[in-house]
């Protein structure tokens, strides 16, 4: 029985209670009070267990809200250090790869020069041949030119 029915029954019966003359006091049933009271008794226990059964459900959602919520900060944690971890390791990529490329760039510009050198040295030992080898085409033809019959020798 609701309780809040059995305290309008009660306040029914003081209010429809018939009064003493000249005073504020009234007579009322004793059965019909005890009666309530009874039932008052009854109603209560069962209208504690629901409020103590209600404050157990919002304590349960309250204790489970909050495991959820450690949970989603946990796993949110977790995340932003794992993304961190995974920004230091592209930091640490990236400036090895960066000196790597500086490494790479120095060591074609090495390769470059020592091509460049090379190609000097082949090209100046090659002139240096042509000289010769002009030189000996020049003595071979002056050879040859003295050699042949001038016009005027019969």
């Amino acid at each position: 029985m609701d309780i809040q029915f059995l305290v309008e029954r009660l306040e029914a019966l003081v209010v429809g209670a018939r009064k003493l003359p000249m005073t504020n006091q009234v007579i009322l049933e004793q059965a019909a009070v005890l009666d309530v009271i009874d039932q008052m008794r009854v109603a209560i226990p069962e209208e504690v267990r629901q409020a103590r059964r209600v404050n157990q459900e919002g304590d349960q959602m309250l204790a489970k809200a909050r495991e959820e919520a450690e949970q989603i900060i946990g796993a949110a944690q977790e995340q932003a250090a794992l993304l961190l971890q995974d920004q230091a390791v592209l930091r640490e990529a990236e400036s090895q790869a960066e000196a790597l490329q500086v490494r790479a760039q120095g060591k074609a510009e090495e390769t470059m020069r020592g091509a460049d050198q090379y190609a000097s040295d082949v090209l100046v030992r090659l002139e240096s041949d042509l000289v010769k080898t002009l030189s000996i085409v020049k003595k071979s033809l002056e050879v040859l030119e003295e050699r042949r019959p001038q016009p005027s020798d019969p």
